[in-house]
């Protein structure tokens, strides 16, 4: 089926939303960032997200070579943002209580499941601790796949009082990529029951209740 992300009319309404209230701050944190990289620009954060709200993230690897909708979404018609969708939808976590950040922020001119380069972890580093200083009332991450496992490491190790002293946790699982879901029905169940477990798990630390 496919998103809203793929309705042009959507996508214009979400654009004319970047810089809403509940979400300028991270959007203008991603023009600052292009800023940075002449010539290599990176989608904003959907606005159905909600900055003061959000208390989990979800740390994925890159947005790829391009995002037609110009959005890091679960509203995207592609088949990862469709799996991301359907977790939230099933442990009921509301748009507004989790948000999408990438290892590396920047698109890549690589096919979007290629591993991230060593470099490429590295410049994701800043922009990462300065996202988790923005959603100064997440108290989880949840890494999906090796690139956001590695990342989410070297905050462990960096020890930065922005997720020290929120008592952070950190929860690796499985790319929601097609890659990383290449097995049997049965195989493929048990990966999501391990990633919604996770999302259970941080909701519950959160106090957030399963949305209707």
């Amino acid at each position: 089926m496919a998103r809203r992300m793929a309705d042009p009319a959507y996508q214009a309404q979400q654009w004319e939303r970047r810089y809403d209230p509940n979400i300028e701050e991270i959007n203008r944190m991603c023009d600052a960032l292009a800023v940075q990289k002449p010539g290599r620009s990176l989608p904003y954060i959907d606005p159905i997200h909600d900055l003061d709200e959000c208390r989990i993230v979800s740390l994925f690897s890159s947005p790829g070579h391009d995002l037609i909708s110009g959005f890091v979404s679960s509203e995207n018609d592609d088949q990862s943002a469709i799996r991301t969708a359907e977790i939230y939808e099933h442990v009921g976590l509301s748009p507004k209580h989790v948000m999408p950040w990438n290892v590396y922020p920047w698109y890549v001119e690589e096919q979007k499941e290629r591993a991230l380069t060593t470099a490429q972890i590295d410049e994701g580093v800043k922009p990462l601790l300065n996202f988790l200083q923005r959603v100064s009332r997440a108290s989880a991450l949840v890494a999906h796949g090796t690139d956001a496992h590695k990342i989410a490491r070297r905050l462990t190790q960096l020890q930065h009082r922005a997720i020290v002293r929120r008592g952070f946790k950190i929860y690796p699982v499985r790319s929601v990529g097609d890659r990383a879901f290449a097995g049997s029905p049965e195989k493929q169940e048990l990966w999501l029951r391990e990633i919604r477990s996770a999302y259970t798990d941080a909701m519950a630390r959160a106090g957030i209740s399963r949305s209707s």
